[in-house]
This record gives C-alpha cells, sequence and structure tokens, in this order.
C-alpha cells in the first residue's frame, strides 16, 4: 500500500528492542494490537512485501499506528493482553469473548458450603474444574449438596430453614455443630470431586438396600437416582490416566486464514472437557496460539503443568505465567498433544466453511452499504422508539460494527413524556450525537432511522442544529412489517433483493434495535407498575418494600404468589391487602377475598375500598403494547 508522509515518518522512529504496536484507522479508532521482540521489523512487515487476503484487509484501513517500547518480551505479551482486554480490537483473537468457565467452590472450616464461581482469587477456598459445560458442574454441585448436609446459605441466619429439617444443613446458624465431624465430611466432599466415588457409591447402594427391605420403595428409588447421577457424571470424564494430576494441554490448526485451538482440560487424572474456537486470524500462527493461551489464563486458573506442541514460544509462555510449560516428546501426553492437534484439525474442517460462508457474507453486505453511500461505512447506529400509549417512552440505541453487534455502544434513553414518534426520535438524536460531540468521540459511519420521511426529516433536523455531518437513512418496510427498501436523504428508495446479504443484516440490525427498546420499555414498564402496587398497599414501608421486590423481583412473579407467599414477608392483614390489589381486575380477586374470610371486620371493612380504584394509571398496561 502507499505509505503517507505521517506512517513513513513514525516509521523511521520504531526501535529495536521489543514492545508493542496498537493499529488504528482513519477515525483513531483501535483496529489491532500486536507484541514483537523487534518492533522495527514487525511494524515495518506491515506495509511492505505481500500479504494474504485476511491481513490486506487489515492493512487497506490502517491510517495511523503507535508503539509502546517494552524491557523485555514478557512485558510486551503482558501489555499486549491487557490492551486487547481493554479496546477489544475487531481484528484481535479474544477468548471466547472473556468467556469465564465456572469452577466448584469449597470454602474452608466446618461450616464449608459447595457452589459454582467463575473466579478462583479467594484462598480461602479449594477450586475444582474448569467445566466448558457449565451444566455438569451444576449437576455435580446439586448433588453434592443432596448428598453431605452442609451450610448452604451465604448469609448465616438465626433459626432452622427449610434445609435443616430436609436433613440438607447441620444448622450452624442455631446450634453447636460437631467441628471434627463436619471437617471429616469436607474431606469426603474433596474425595468425591476428585474422582474417588467408590465409597459415596457404596454407602449408597446400603442404604437403598435397607430401604426397600423397610418397604420404603420411594426413598430406595431416590437413592438409585443418586448413584445413577455419579455414574451419569463421571461417564462425562472420558479419558482416565493412571497417574493423578492436574495439567492442560492446548493444540492449534491453521488453514486459508483461519486459526482453531483446542484445550484438553486434565484434572485428578480426568479428562473433564475439551474447548475449542475457530477464528480468523491476522497475525503469525503460534504468536496468536500464545497469545490465546495467556488470555485464557488470565480469567481460569492456572495448573501445575501446560502441555504444547512443538514450536511453542515456551519461555514466552512461562514467564508470562510463572507455571511449567512442557513440548512432550513422548509417551501419554505426547499423545494428548497430538490429539489436541488432531481435534483442532477436525474441528476447522468441520466448521471452516460455516465460519467462512458468515464472514464471506458479512464482507459481501459492509461492501454492498458502502457502494450504496460511496463511502466506507464501518460503524452503523439504528435508533428505535417503545412506548404504550404515550407511557414509558423510551428510545434504544444499537451500534454495529462492520456488521457485528458492538454492546460498548448500546444506549438507553427514557424519554422526556410523549408528544410524537418524531419528537422521540429528536430528543433521542440530540441526547446522543450532542454528547458525543461534547466528548469528542467519533461520530458513526451511518445513521439508520426505523421509519421513513418524518424519521429522516426529524433526525436530519437535530444534526443541522448540532453541525453534526454524518450520512443518514431510513429503513423501509413493506405492509408485513419487514424491511425492503433504504431510504437516502434524497428521499430516493434503494430496494434490497431479500436474497442477497445486505438484506439479512439489515434485517438483523431492525430485528436488534428492536428488542433492545422493547427489553427496556418492558423493564421500565414493570419496575413503574411494581411500585405503583407497593406503593398503594398501607402497612409496606421501605423495608417490607424492599423485601417483597427482592422476593418477587417482577409483577408476573407477584402475581404469580400465593397469599400464603406474602405471609412469609407481610403481616396478615397487610398479606390481604397486597394480594386483592394484585388481583382486583382479574378472576383471581375472589381468591383473595376468600383467603382473608377469617380476618377481623376492621380488616373486611377495608377491602371494599381498596379494590374500588379502577382508574389507577397502571390499569391500562394490561391491554397491549404500542411500538
Amino acid at each position: 500500500m502507499p505509505l503517507t508522509d505521517h506512517i513513513q515518518k513514525k516509521l523511521e522512529l520504531l526501535p529495536d528492542g521489543p514492545g508493542c504496536y496498537i493499529m488504528k484507522d482513519a477515525s483513531q479508532e483501535i483496529l489491532y494490537v500486536g507484541k514483537a521482540k523487534v518492533l522495527k521489523n514487525r511494524v515495518r512487515s506491515y506495509f511492505h512485501g505481500v500479504h494474504n487476503n485476511k491481513t490486506t484487509k487489515l492493512v487497506a484501513r490502517i491510517e495511523d499506528f503507535e508503539f509502546i517500547r517494552t524491557s523485555t518480551e514478557k512485558e510486551a505479551l503482558l501489555l499486549e493482553i491487557n490492551l486487547i482486554k481493554k479496546y477489544r480490537p475487531p481484528f484481535n483473537i479474544m477468548f471466547m469473548d472473556d468467556k469465564m468457565y465456572p469452577y466448584i467452590e469449597v470454602t474452608k472450616g466446618a461450616d464449608f458450603a459447595v457452589r459454582i464461581t467463575r473466579t478462583t482469587k479467594s484462598k480461602k477456598s479449594d477450586y475444582f474444574g474448569p467445566y466448558p459445560v457449565s451444566t455438569y458442574a451444576y449437576d455435580m454441585v446439586k448433588l453434592i449438596n443432596q448428598l453431605f448436609p452442609m451450610r448452604k446459605c451465604r448469609t448465616m441466619g438465626k433459626a432452622p430453614c427449610l434445609y435443616y429439617h430436609m436433613h440438607q444443613c447441620p444448622g450452624f446458624c442455631f446450634k453447636e455443630v460437631d467441628e471434627k465431624e463436619a471437617l471429616a465430611r469436607r474431606e469426603k466432599v474433596i474425595r468425591f470431586l476428585k474422582g474417588y466415588t467408590d465409597e459415596v457409591k457404596g454407602e449408597l447402594t446400603e442404604k437403598m438396600g435397607e430401604a426397600a427391605e423397610s418397604l420404603q420403595f420411594e426413598r430406595a428409588a431416590e437413592l438409585r437416582e443418586q448413584i445413577r447421577s455419579i455414574d451419569y457424571i463421571q461417564e462425562k470424564q472420558t479419558i482416565d490416566f493412571s497417574i493423578k494430576e492436574n495439567f492442560d494441554v492446548f493444540g492449534w490448526y491453521e488453514d486459508k486464514g483461519y486459526i482453531s485451538f483446542q484445550g484438553f482440560f486434565v484434572r485428578e487424572g480426568k479428562l473433564l472437557e475439551r474447548n475449542m474456537s475457530v477464528t480468523p486470524i491476522y497475525e503469525e500462527s503460534d504468536e496468536a496460539f500464545v497469545s490465546y493461551i495467556v488470555q485464557y489464563y488470565q480469567t481460569n486458573k492456572i495448573p501445575r503443568t501446560i502441555y504444547v506442541p512443538a514450536g511453542t514460544d515456551v519461555e514466552a509462555l512461562e514467564e508470562a505465567l510463572s507455571t511449567k510449560v512442557i513440548i512432550p516428546q513422548r509417551g501419554d501426553r505426547k499423545k494428548l498433544v497430538d490429539l489436541a492437534c488432531a481435534n483442532a484439525k477436525e474441528a476447522h474442517e468441520q466448521k471452516f466453511q460455516l465460519v467462512y460462508r458468515k464472514d464471506r457474507e458479512l464482507d459481501s453486505a459492509n461492501r454492498k452499504l458502502s457502494s450504496i453511500f460511496g463511502k466506507p461505512v464501518h460503524t452503523v447506529e439504528l435508533f428505535d422508539n417503545s412506548h404504550i400509549s404515550g407511557s414509558y417512552n423510551v428510545s434504544g440505541l444499537v451500534a454495529f460494527k462492520d456488521g457485528k453487534p458492538d454492546k460498548s455502544n448500546y444506549r438507553k434513553y427514557q424519554l422526556d413524556g410523549y408528544r410524537s414518534d418524531t419528537d422521540s426520535m429528536k430528543e433521542a438524536v440530540m441526547r446522543r450525537y450532542s454528547r458525543l460531540q461534547k466528548e469528542g468521540r467519533p461520530m458513526p459511519d451511518l445513521l439508520l432511522v426505523d421509519g421513513g420521511i418524518g424519521q429522516i426529516h426529524a433526525a436530519r433536523q437535530v444534526l443541522d442544529e448540532l453541525g453534526v455531518h454524518l450520512t443518514l437513512a431510513g429503513l423501509v418496510k413493506d405492509d408485513k412489517h419487514s424491511t425492503r427498501a433504504l431510504l437516502n436523504e434524497d428521499l430516493e428508495e434503494i430496494p434490497l433483493e431479500k436474497t442477497e446479504p445486505l438484506f439479512f443484516l439489515l434485517t438483523r440490525m431492525q430485528d436488534e434495535v428492536h428488542r433492545f427498546a422493547i427489553t427496556y420499555h418492558q423493564q421500565l414498564r414493570a419496575k413503574g407498575m411494581t411500585k405503583s402496587v407497593l406503593d398503594d398497599v398501607p402497612g409496606i414501608g421501605p423495608k417490607r418494600k424492599k423485601q417483597i421486590q427482592s422476593a418477587f423481583p417482577s409483577l408476573k412473579k407477584m402475581r404469580a404468589a400465593t397469599f400464603a407467599d406474602f405471609e412469609q414477608y407481610l403481616p396478615e392483614k397487610t398479606a390481604a391487602l397486597l394480594y386483592t390489589r394484585l388481583h382486583e381486575h382479574d378472576e383471581q380477586a375472589d381468591e383473595g377475598i376468600d383467603a382473608v374470610q377469617e380476618l377481623d371486620e376492621t380488616v373486611s371493612a377495608e377491602l371494599p375500598a381498596e379494590t374500588e380504584q379502577t382508574d389507577h394509571p397502571d390499569a391500562e398496561a394490561g391491554k397491549g403494547e404500542t411500538v
């Protein structure tokens, strides 16, 4: 690509040592972050020589770059990971979108608990995992809590709960518990999680036989199901090694501009699960592999040993992770590394066409969008409004970058009353772009309004007032509310073929902004209705209101609750008033009255007065939504 004077001068300043470089586009948005042993050589390579299609796509958008010099390669690697995590550049490989796998946590002490966690930083707990398939972790925790009496609550109460009465908790909250016995039970749980299940299965089998002999067939069936659950979970741990060790194994495969990663997680000699990722690549494969592994351990527990294939930069990984990294030469571990690479290749071949086709269609849609407006279109923002008869009037903004949702730029707007849809559009556009203008942040390449001529004029009027120049268009719908054309500012309709990628991209954008706005509207509406109901019931103060909202976070859950449910938090009189108020407009109102027939005459006298208020502003809320 031809070099600008600006880039040429910066290339001359590059040092010979290690560091990180940051590639930017014309809007100073970060496209890619990389590291290098020698910054001068690596950065210059982007602007000279021949590249594959993927790298060419990146280079074509580079308008500027920065670099940060470091003392060592380790510093460069860790800085690269932190910059990727902070800026999430579109051309960098990111580990599973920063997905954090669940672990099983066993807290310390006699009053220990077993639960799911996604962080492993506390030194006061033992951790088991990771579990890439979270279902297995949740199933295991559920089973352990059934098999072993232990603490269930996070905050200790002062009275026995249901778990105590079900013999699933020793009752630490209200009585002395034998500490030695509880600690022995904890060790038993630890052994169970490590895979030593024969002892527990033997005890369950013995209890099942005793229950059957005493004709307690339901209890026997329950114990049999627990034994089956243990066998089921163990079946998921398909590989069993003779040496009970904890280690991870990684492999990779690259072809046609895409790379696949494979990871095996072995705990106590058992293969818990594997993870896999297929993604485009814009850098050297071996460096992408190292970056992928380091990113993974930013949010997951590092084992004592990691095994990787030949050619991996072991020294860089060991410095960055402070653990032993080995390239096995023979034996079971070499076979497992080979298996990881073979699985990466198989997964690549199975999913490559699907991923490639999706990327190709996205590229096609983005190119078509750019050609329509005669300029590169990388960032698109869309607004949609939602209200119900003018109430709970909101607007949602979604952003797309190169055809993919950019959720860091999603915004919600609670609008100032309702006059018309065009006024709502004006307010949302004013608030969004006056903020961007004030903060000096880049504007999108394209603003799409979900409507016709009126919405375009409304948005343009606000943009002109602000002095903001950005491309504006509308989405024209057919009689089935499906997008059929784009409407540009000259009010020319640009038809869309329903078989072309751009049509599907715009449809996804439209569906996403509609979903986002509707969800926010429903949240506010539910919150407002819940607040209104609780505020109207005598006897519910701030403390009780908070308890009710915590126990029943939505109006739907409140209405599904029984009179007895409310009595757990409220006096009988107040519970009756709340239950009746919630059901005063439906056929369940009679149930509320029946539930309180035995109350005193004072309460009965108050009920009619409370149920006569049919003109409550929330009464209209159940009749439907207007969007």
